[in-house]
């Protein structure tokens, strides 16, 4: 619950009673108390047709096991090949696993990629956010998708904000890196919409109850002349960065908009059912298996998101007792259920062409199995699912080799696959040029990569 007005106070503050303090409280159970403001601030550090086109980037930490999924070897030694059995698909010659029955029925809506190349090998979504190798010399630099987007693009609706998150914070915290503003600054930097571990948000947090618009621009406006920072002295961007924040919580405020947009239960119950039944515990130090934030994320872009992204349980299974296999029973039919459900949706709406969605974690796993029966980490060579976006789809990107070790035919880079999202949105890639804090100028993605031609 939103909460504006508090108890009068005795101590000083504003004309009507209500201190600045009791003023700034929204949602005293919204992630610890904090200000709109301030929350959006500390979250960017710690069938109608859109009208505009947008991303839906989906992480699974932990590394999801590309001979498993998309990439099986039939013909492979069986301490390779795994358990699994390949399923055929709708396109001839296109095998996939058998826990993907719903995708592979719908495969002409996919494109896989089998050859992705170049991943830091960390456990880090920091990678699938900006495309880029974390350095650890420069933390958070490289501004993530949804900020360069947010820059380049603006807002579509003043009540939503251009770039959001559905990234829960994890006890990896890496796993719930939800992609922040960079060198862009933190006015870029996600809408986190929730929280970790007994912290999900719920949409009525959001509610404004008895605050008119020109009441609330006032107070706007005396939180900026109370925080008192000199704008000479701001050599960081930061109150640009506040502004934008204030900006956006005067528009989130006075609009039921990205409340509604939150709310599930205004979406047609048949529809519901299609992503399955949510998880919300927390596996281990991942992420909750929540299938109906993939439509969270649908009607999210369909409110007027430009890039949202999500994180999905946790894909960590070289432990005891063939995890792997174990956990692959578990969590694959619900990733199945929840992609082709969401790329359903987006058909059935005429947002294919608009809407873009990539799935992926941040590398392979290794060909061999250990000796707990599952796979370790293995950054030579990883997959994606992709979807919409006016894609050429129904077909799969490269190739790795007979054991499924490295790509043998058309690696793909990561900043390939963000060239393609990006040209998708609308942007151009030699046009959009920012400058760092060194003022150096650096492009969406560097000058030698390029959207991917098989898809574009």
């Amino acid at each position: 619950m939103l909460t504006i007005f508090g108890k009068p106070s005795r101590n000083g503050g504003f004309c009507d009673g209500v201190s600045r303090r009791d003023f700034l409280t929204i949602g005293g159970s919204l992630l610890g108390g904090l200000t709109l403001p301030k929350l959006l601030a500390a979250e960017s550090q710690g069938g109608v047709k859109l009208g505009h086109k947008a991303i839906i980037n989906v992480f699974l930490p932990g590394g999801p096991p590309h001979l498993d999924m998309w990439d099986i070897k039939t013909e492979a030694p069986r301490e390779i090949r795994g358990e699994f059995e390949p399923i055929k698909t709708k396109i001839p010659g296109i095998d996939i696993c058998e826990h993907f029955p719903r995708v592979a029925a719908m495969m002409d809506k996919f494109a896989i990629i089998r050859s992705i190349v170049g991943a830091s090998g960390d456990h880090d979504a920091y990678q699938c956010m900006t495309g880029r190798k974390r350095d650890p010399q420069k933390a958070n630099y490289w501004p993530s998708m949804g900020a360069w987007v947010s820059k380049a693009q603006g807002l579509v609706d003043p009540a939503i904000p251009p770039h959001l998150t559905l990234m829960y914070k994890t006890g990896e915290p890496r796993w719930g890196y939800p992609g922040e503003g960079g060198f862009l600054g933190m006015a870029h930097g996600p809408f986190q919409l929730n929280g970790g571990q007994g912290k999900q948000m719920k949409s009525d947090n959001l509610v404004l109850k008895g605050m008119t618009l020109d009441r609330l621009q006032d107070r706007v406006a005396l939180l900026k002349s109370f925080d008192g920072l000199d704008r000479k002295m701001d050599q960081k961007g930061v109150m640009d960065g506040m502004d934008a924040y204030n900006q956006q919580a005067v528009g989130i405020l006075t609009s039921s908009k990205l409340v509604d947009a939150l709310d599930l239960s205004k979406e047609p119950l048949p529809i519901l059912e299609r992503y399955g039944v949510d998880d919300a515990a927390f596996e281990r130090d991942g992420a909750p298996r929540m299938v109906r934030n993939f439509c969270v994320a649908r009607r999210l872009v369909e409110a007027g998101a430009r890039v949202v992204t999500l994180n999905f349980s946790r894909w960590d299974w070289h432990g005891s007792d063939g995890k792997n296999f174990v956990q692959g029973r578990k969590d694959m039919p619900l990733l199945d259920r929840a992609v082709s459900a969401l790329v359903t949706d987006l058909h059935e709406r005429g947002l294919e062409q608009d809407v873009s969605v990539v799935v992926w974690g941040e590398f392979g796993r290794t060909p061999k199995i250990n000796k707990d029966a599952s796979r370790d980490h293995w950054p030579q060579v990883s997959c994606a699912l992709l979807a919409g976006g006016g894609m050429k789809t129904g077909q799969v990107i490269g190739a790795t080799n007979r054991l499924g070790e490295h790509a043998a035919k058309r690696p793909v880079t990561h900043q390939e696959v963000f060239a393609t999202l990006y040209t998708n949105i609308g942007l151009n890639l030699s046009a959009v040029r920012e400058f760092d804090p060194t003022g150096r100028p650096q492009y969406l993605v560097d000058p030698e990569n390029e959207p991917m031609r098989e898809l574009i």
